[in-house]
């Protein structure tokens, strides 16, 4: 049985790293925070604030829904409070969809190039 390397995931995650996963400044992760109660990181005896993984994945349907969907604040907060599973199942739909399409572009481009 051959060995298998274990895949190493980080157990939290600094402002700085989110803001940067998706491309949005720790300011708007910070307001984000006091706008959605969904979302409350730990933090450390200095005060930085520490996300998880599932911290992410709320933080990813908030993006999702304000910055792709174009919904306000308000309306976000809502779909979060009342729909949060249905939102999320939507946007990984949606995600699936974008990478099917990307793959099937690929073999398109591919074949125009090759005609």
């Amino acid at each position: 049985m051959p060995y298998k390397e274990k895949e190493i995931e980080k157990q939290y995650y600094t402002i700085g790293e989110v803001a940067t996963m998706f491309d949005v400044a720790p300011s708007l992760i910070r307001f984000w925070e006091t706008e959605f109660e969904q979302i409350r990181p730990k933090k450390n005896k200095k005060g930085n604030r520490q996300y998880t993984p599932k911290d992410i994945e709320t933080l990813r349907t908030i993006y999702h829904l304000v910055k792709e969907r174009g919904y306000t604040i308000q309306g976000a907060r809502e779909v979060m409070k009342n729909k949060p599973v249905q939102a999320k199942d939507k946007m990984e739909i949606i995600e699936s969809l974008e990478k099917v399409k990307a793959f099937l572009q690929g073999i398109k481009d591919q074949l125009n190039t090759k005609a």
